[in-house]
């Protein structure tokens, strides 16, 4: 019997993967994430690849595999989770709307590298990010930063979105943001069903965006094409 309901429980924890079911609008973290340092926790993942590796039956005495767990944890808490660390998050220098431009601001084709969090496989794709300037502007390479730091994280789409609106409300003091991306989950294309072609694609519009005119306004400028 309680090999049936431990079966059960792995069955329905697969099937929230599968789903790409989202639990919060945070990062699921732990109150002791931070207690190691970085480099403590590239010698604990270390440690860890070479069990995966060993246990996998390859020959880490190989030339080209013997750093390879190095690497990996390197990897890990420098570049593709680095944005779990909340030291790396960028600093949004913000400034007064001098121009006192009224319209909206668009920066499209913002590029997405991040990590699904079910299968820990990328998620490559494109962001769209927008605001209305309530007397506040920020610089623009600061919205691809925010982007960047929230993708670089164990991360599902529909969170992704959200947290870059809700950074940049908080940055810019107003509910007018506005993010949407299109993306590739390497978990659908190279796993399970295999299918190369899909892409997903999630929104979250906030303040002046719910309304249907803006919104659409929004989504005819990121149709626009950029030849250079």
């Amino acid at each position: 019997m309680k090999m049936n309901i431990e079966n059960e429980e792995l069955k329905a924890i697969d099937e929230i993967g599968d789903n790409h079911h989202n639990t919060s609008a945070e990062t699921p973290l732990r109150d002791d994430a931070f207690e190691l340092s970085d480099s403590e926790k590239i010698e604990l993942i270390k440690e860890d690849v070479t069990r995966i590796m060993q246990t996998l039956g390859l020959d880490l005495e190989d030339d080209s595999l013997k750093g390879t767990p190095n690497r990996v944890a390197k990897m890990f808490v420098n570049e593709i989770f680095g944005g779990l660390n909340p030291q790396r998050k960028p600093k949004a220098s913000t400034f007064k709307n001098n121009y006192k431009y009224g319209e909206m601001l668009v920066e499209k084709n913002i590029t997405v590298y991040s990590t699904c969090e079910h299968h820990l496989l990328p998620i490559v794709g494109r962001a769209h990010v927008a605001y209305i300037s309530n007397g506040t502007v920020v610089g623009l390479s600061k919205m691809n930063r925010v982007v960047d730091y929230y993708a670089k994280r164990p991360q599902v789409q529909e969170r992704l979105t959200m947290q870059v609106v809700q950074e940049l409300q908080k940055v810019l003091g107003t509910e007018d943001v506005a993010c949407v991306i299109d993306a590739k989950h390497l978990c659908v294309n190279s796993r399970g069903i295999r299918d190369i072609e899909s892409s997903t694609v999630t929104s979250e519009f906030g303040g002046k965006f719910k309304e249907e005119a803006v919104r659409r306004e929004f989504l005819d400028y990121i149709k626009l094409e950029t030849p250079f």
